[in-house]
């Protein structure tokens, strides 16, 4: 019986050790022309790329990639010399081998033991044959003599070729449905849309149709989407908050929150998920999306939600920049500044009782602040609207802003930043860079942030129009 124990135990032993090494990854290669050097494997990750292994070249051009803990699914490649020279995918099976030469690494390439890689090779140099077939018809497509009747028939052959290579790939989808060559391919699909029913705006079921199928083909919680030699991910996310959705705060941080339990399937998707957006939101060109990016601090950071990865210098400068946005977002009542003007009297940005006051952030030194200050003088010396300007100077120079005042011609309030009794307005205001423009209205409240003087009239008399409308609207 003790015997019978103690076999059952090595034999416990032998296939818990096969079963480690079967979760493990060995790849393979023999490159002929290849010798005693070393290669590395490298993967993507996002938009970057790192080395996950080295292996030493024997003299023969064999070496092998290997290790106990499995790879992360996706594309990896090889380098040689500073040079990526081959792409592959790494899936399930991870114990493969492939044969090629210096010569042409891909042309010459033989796959052994893997299928996926197997119908990769395939796919490009398909690729490689359809780009050929198709470069007369681009060229007649760029070119500025071709006829309106050529134009049309190239793209006619375009769209042919472009047929053959969605049919190819749906018989790759078809016979191997969960390989990760076939979730490419439906993650760059183009989703298309149905013929919208009689009496339907087209336009508008062709968004929301869009919309609301945006994602059929990309699972946010698939890490080895972030692991492809193009940054989808990324590009998708962009191309959907972008293109997809009314540029609103509340309309984009409600889809955030949505889609993120989505990607938290996966701690490498929910991270890349959550910071892509924070990145995304902390600088937007587009005025009050700011707000997205302080909601995204006190969702994910400052609850502690993000602490598996973030750490406290990272956690710790976000907070910065949060409490940085956080006083200045429009609809806030804007922070009161009181500082020293020329003549070393103390002004208050409060004491201003014009409908509107304009906060205009310059340095005397500042190149772009000496072509706008001439432009919002313009508009302030003949608007119809009734505007008052409180001008604060970065630089602590009395003389230099003396000098600006004098060289400028300027007639509104001008005061030095640095020379205050309410503290430095960086605290307060986003106003890293200059010139900065914030427009507030009769009660201080911020309406505008960062927008160019030469758009300060059309936005005027959008903002009454539709103060206009909400006005009357309540009347009745």
């Amino acid at each position: 019986m003790n015997k019978y124990f103690y076999t059952l135990l090595i034999l416990c032993g032998l296939l818990s050790t096969d079963y480690l090494q079967a979760q493990g990854y060995k790849i393979s290669f023999k490159v002929e022309g290849l010798a005693d050097t070393t290669v590395l494997l490298g993967n993507y990750f996002g938009e970057s790329t790192y080395v996950k292994d080295t292996a030493r070249v024997d003299g023969h051009g064999r070496f092998t990639f290997d290790g106990k803990k499995k790879l992360d699914e996706g594309m990896y490649f090889l380098v040689l010399n500073k040079t990526r020279v081959l792409d592959f995918l790494v899936s399930n099976d991870q114990e493969f081998e492939f044969q090629t030469t210096t010569k042409d690494y891909v042309n010459d390439l033989k796959v052994i033991g893997d299928i996926e890689n197997s119908e990769y090779l395939k796919d490009m140099l398909f690729n490689v044959e359809r780009n050929q077939e198709a470069e007369p018809f681009v060229k007649v497509i760029r070119d500025s003599t071709s006829t309106k009747a050529q134009i049309e028939a190239a793209r006619s052959a375009l769209d042919a070729i472009n047929d053959k290579v969605i049919q190819y790939q749906d018989k790759v989808i078809a016979a191997y449905p969960d390989n990760l060559l076939s979730k490419i391919f439906l993650a760059y699909r183009r989703i298309d849309i149905p013929e919208a029913k009689d009496g339907t705006d087209k336009k508008e079921f062709g968004y929301w149709y869009l919309r609301n199928h945006y994602w059929d083909n990309f699972d946010l919680s698939d890490p080895a989407f972030l692991r492809l030699d193009r940054p989808i991910y990324k590009q998708k996310i962009d191309e959907y908050f972008d293109n997809m959705l009314l540029q609103d705060p509340d309309t984009i941080m409600s889809e955030i929150k949505r889609l993120s339990k989505i990607a938290k399937g996966n701690q490498d998707t929910y991270k890349y998920f959550v910071w892509t957006t924070t990145l995304k939101y902390q600088n937007p060109e587009i005025m009050g999306l700011d707000r997205i990016f302080v909601e995204l601090y006190d969702t994910f950071f400052q609850t502690g939600e993000m602490d598996f990865w973030a750490n406290a210098q990272l956690k710790k400068n976000l907070k910065e920049r949060a409490d940085q946005l956080r006083l200045s977002l429009i609809g806030q009542t804007a922070p009161n500044m009181i500082m020293m003007d020329q003549n070393k009297q103390m002004q208050s940005l409060y004491n201003i009782k014009n409908k509107y006051t304009i906060i205009y952030f310059f340095d005397p030194d500042c190149g772009h602040c000496k072509k706008e200050t001439p432009v919002l003088h313009d508009f302030y010396e003949n608007t119809k609207f009734d505007v008052g300007v409180f001008a604060v100077s970065a630089d602590t120079s009395m003389v230099k802003m003396q000098k600006y005042i004098k060289d400028m011609n300027l007639n509104w309030i001008t005061v030095n930043g640095p020379r205050t009794s309410t503290g430095s307005y960086h605290n307060s205001y986003d106003a890293t860079t200059t010139p900065t423009l914030y427009v507030l209205d009769n009660k201080k409240k911020i309406i505008a942030k960062k927008i160019p003087a030469a758009r300060l009239d059309d936005f005027l008399t959008q903002y009454e129009r539709v103060q206009n409308l909400k006005a009357s609207k309540q009347e009745k």
